[in-house]
């Protein structure tokens, strides 16, 4: 026997060697060989990338697929005519064709494109690797039909265990989520979702999860495939205006409509709370110790929700205060009440000095006075509450004995601010005196503690003292002249006490038009 034909016997005893193995110990020899070529080819390609500057793309990984798949038949011992590898390589290779294809017209053109939706480099090569696996199964099933155990072999377990290994059966899932998130666009980044108990923005959405932040600055990871398989609450779909609901109990003696109100009033002045659409209120439940109540209000982005519930809290019990409203404590079977504190003599005092050097009230007496300060009501306003708004009804004035406000006026639809209230200070007195509507806004600058003095109080005082109308009448008409600014020209003074005795006998007439008098 010549020398030529000792590799050929070699190789033959080679191919004996591995035929005689195992059937499954086969399958398992192909699959490393086929995915240590596949990687082990990547890795030459990345090493002449990153030191030598080559660039390689879908091609050269085509490339290294092919040169997997002939190791492995290579190993397996198929044989086949030239004809078949040729074709078999052919239609290999002719996918990096049907990949560009995909990511021109589908991924660019369709997605990016006309739907605004950016598609992670990571799923197109997802997707360009099933086109391959397809034509592998293709060239199997034509060009090696004769190899039915290579082809049960690629086809089931080597197939399977490359796609099982290289992802995972939890990958997949994220990335088939994140597919149908991209495509139906539930929600978006900036969107505000409640995600079970918390309320989180969206901060990203990649191929695989959502990232979210809370309010507290802490982020969630959640994979896609879980926020598809829940329901998904959008507080900023369509728009970011949404309702949020705060509920609050009673004691069962307080009529319902004037709760109602109450808390309408405390809800709606609330910083945050949006004017429209407007506060609700609802009558929610009778539970043991209280009437529960339920307050729904509208806010725009929620990041602003801990602070907007805060201030709808707070106008609530301050609110409720004001109007001896009480929010009790859980009570079974025993029920303790104790009076309310009487008011200090000193409050009384201060209110009674206030009012005894304020020029309206030069023409009371002392007696008259007390009755004023001991017939009106003491109340509390919070910080940022308005204690009257401009352009309301009113039929009352009030001392600001504690605390600082802010006078605010409208002017172009901008509102201004012109004086600063302290302790001491009067005002709404001319709704009190004519019924006006409230010409400026009064907003507590902060915790403020007023007295305030209501029309049937002071109707009672006139009455005794109807006197005291001309007196009245000539310093509400003086101060209407100070506010037109009529008394600084010397030279129309003439003029001015003209108007002078207008003003005074229309405000004469005001007043006993409003005290019945």
């Amino acid at each position: 026997m010549g020398q030529g034909a000792a590799p050929a016997l070699k190789v033959c005893r080679q191919d004996l060697m591995f035929s005689a193995l195992p059937e499954a110990e086969r399958d398992a020899v192909t699959v490393i060989v086929f995915i240590g070529t596949f990687f082990g080819a990547l890795t030459v390609g990345r090493f002449l990338k990153r030191r030598a500057g080559v660039r390689l793309g879908l091609l050269f990984r085509l490339f290294c697929l092919v040169l997997a798949f002939y190791a492995a038949i290579a190993v397996y011992g198929v044989h086949a005519s030239w004809r078949n590898h040729v074709g078999a390589a052919a239609i290999l290779l002719s996918t990096a064709l049907v990949v560009a294809l995909v990511n021109r017209y589908v991924w660019d053109l369709y997605f990016e494109q006309k739907r605004q939706t950016l598609i992670p480099h990571f799923l197109r090569e997802v997707i360009g690797g099933i086109i391959f696996l397809i034509a592998l199964l293709f060239v199997l099933s034509s060009g090696y039909h004769a190899e039915a155990q290579l082809k049960g072999l690629l086809a089931g377990s080597g197939v399977i265990a490359i796609i099982v290994g290289f992802a995972g059966q939890n990958l997949f899932a994220g990335i088939i989520g994140g597919i149908s998130i991209q495509i139906n666009r539930p929600y978006k980044v900036g969107d505000w979702l409640q995600v079970g108990e918390r309320f989180a923005e969206v901060m990203e959405i990649n191929w695989r999860s959502t990232r979210l932040r809370t309010n507290d600055g802490i982020y969630l990871d959640i994979p896609n495939n879980e926020m598809v398989g829940h329901t998904i609450v959008n507080l900023h779909y369509p728009t970011e205006v949404h309702a949020m609901r705060i509920r609050v109990g009673v004691e069962y003696k307080n009529r319902p409509n004037r709760v109602k109100d109450a808390l309408f009033r405390a809800a709606s002045s609330a910083d945050g709370v949006l004017a429209e659409p407007k506060v609700k209120i609802f009558l929610v439940d009778f539970a043991d110790f209280a009437v529960i109540y339920e307050i729904k209000f509208y806010m725009g982005n929620h990041s602003r929700i801990n602070e907007i519930n805060d201030a709808v809290r707070t106008n609530i019990w301050y609110e409720l205060k004001r109007q001896g409203i009480t929010i009790p404590f859980p009570i079974r079977t025993l029920q303790v009440e104790r009076r309310a504190a009487p008011v200090a003599h000193e409050d009384y005092d201060e209110a009674r000095t206030v009012l005894r050097e304020e020029p309206l009230f030069e023409c009371l007496s002392d007696a008259q006075i007390d009755n004023l300060v001991k017939e009106a009501s003491l109340n509390y306003f919070g910080r940022g509450e308005r204690v009257i708004q401009e352009g309301a009804e009113g039929a009352s004035m009030f001392v600001l004995l504690r605390g600082a406000a802010r006078v605010w006026v409208s002017k172009n639809g901008t509102s201004i601010p012109v004086a600063t209230l302290s302790a001491g200070d009067c005002f709404g007195e001319m709704s009190l005196l004519t019924g006006e509507s409230r010409t400026a806004t009064v907003q507590a600058e902060s915790d403020c503690y007023v007295l305030e003095i209501g029309k049937p109080v002071m109707a009672d005082v006139i009455r005794d003292s109807p006197d005291c109308l001309e007196r009245l009448s000539e310093l509400l008409a003086r101060r209407k002249l100070e506010n037109e600014g009529a008394l600084k020209e010397a030279a129309s003074l003439a003029l001015n006490q003209r108007k002078e005795r207008e003003y005074t006998a229309t405000f004469l007439h005001r007043l006993r038009t409003f005290f019945e008098l």
